[in-house]
């Protein structure tokens, strides 16, 4: 099968219509025969679903922006991904003009670069513009805008373990859940799965909110500590960490688990599967789980974890493994 190559026109008419899907599909307007149109647009052609892509991308910085302004001239603007660059543009003329005033990076309120990282089935190792360095763990993905007076991270999935370039004058903003961190110069992990946020600080120290709808920078971690926080969580929890301290074992490959509950082992191993592993009720959640284990072959664990622990695997109706407790029989007096 010979592969099409798409002309100038044709790649712009795809760009024009990602951009037109995006607006409506946030509009309040929009119709389910509308949605229905787009995801019969949408299956047409990957191409159509990668411009879609990227187009959700920039709604997302766009979404930032204040609604009182309109948008600077746009040829400042320059995308990490060269091939991505007029999807990019196009984006930001859609999506940002009804949104911002003719002000731009002077002001503060449009990046003058956007980067986009991804890492699937390897550790990735990426610099952002600033300089700064960053380990992204398997299956995770971020993106970073640099603005004049600050630099945001968006973890949108994940695990990212940061090495700030120190910059007093611009605050380096890493926002995962509904929470963010706030730091000039240090060194963190944060770990993401669905609503569930753990920030582990190593050098330096951060800000921790829990809620981006609050005010202040939230609780201050040092050395040594850790903030957890989730879905509807007002303040963040936070805890000491040990020299013993394992959360950082996937940069070297591993997954470490210290006899762990399955309630808190589960999100772990969960967020490297395809289908996350379930439990079936609160017994099973509190069997405890220990090992050392591979984080490429955890699709691996789940069948063995019958011959280790008092469960049988069974599956619901989505086709997620389900763990289930083995009754223990009381012995007969």
């Amino acid at each position: 099968m010979t592969e099409h190559t798409y002309s100038e026109a044709e790649f712009d008419a795809i760009t024009d219509a990602a951009a037109h899907w995006c607006m409506r599909l946030h509009a309040t307007d929009c119709t389910d025969a509308e949605r229905r149109a787009f995801e019969q647009w949408r299956a047409a052609d990957p191409l159509h679903a990668f411009e879609y892509e990227a187009m959700l991308e920039i709604w997302d910085v766009a979404g930032e922006l204040p609604r009182a302004v309109s948008a600077p001239p746009l040829s400042s603007i320059k995308a990490a991904t060269p091939w991505r660059t007029f999807g990019i543009a196009a984006a930001v003329c859609a999506v940002a003009l009804p949104l911002a005033a003719y002000t731009g990076w002077n002001l503060g309120w449009l990046p003058d670069a956007y980067q986009h990282f991804e890492a699937s089935d390897n550790v990735r190792q990426v610099t952002l513009g600033d300089g700064t360095q960053v380990e992204l763990n398997l299956n995770s993905e971020l993106t970073f805008t640099n603005y004049k007076n600050e630099r945001r991270v968006r973890l949108k999935k994940g695990e990212a373990f940061f090495s700030v370039t120190h910059d007093m004058a611009r605050p380096f903003i890493v926002k995962a859940g509904e929470g963010r961190i706030r730091v000039t110069g240090t060194k963190f992990n944060v770990w993401l799965y669905e609503d569930q946020v753990r920030v582990n600080l190593i050098e330096g120290s951060v800000l921790v909110s829990s809620n981006n709808a609050l005010a202040g920078d939230g609780l201050r971690l040092g050395p040594a500590m850790q903030a957890r926080y989730r879905h509807g969580d007002y303040m963040p929890q936070i805890s000491q960490t040990y020299a013993n301290d394992n959360s950082l074992a996937w940069r070297t490959g591993k997954l470490v688990l210290d006899d762990l509950p399955l309630s808190d082992a589960l999100p772990l191993i969960n967020r490297y599967l395809s289908k996350p592993v379930m439990v079936a009720d609160k017994s099973t959640a509190a069997i405890r789980l220990g090992g050392i284990y591979n984080i490429k072959e955890l699709n691996n664990l789940v069948a063995t974890l019958p011959r280790v622990l008092p469960v049988y695997l069974t599956r619901n109706e989505n086709g997620n493994p389900v763990l289930n407790s083995i009754p223990q029989q009381t012995p007969k007096g």
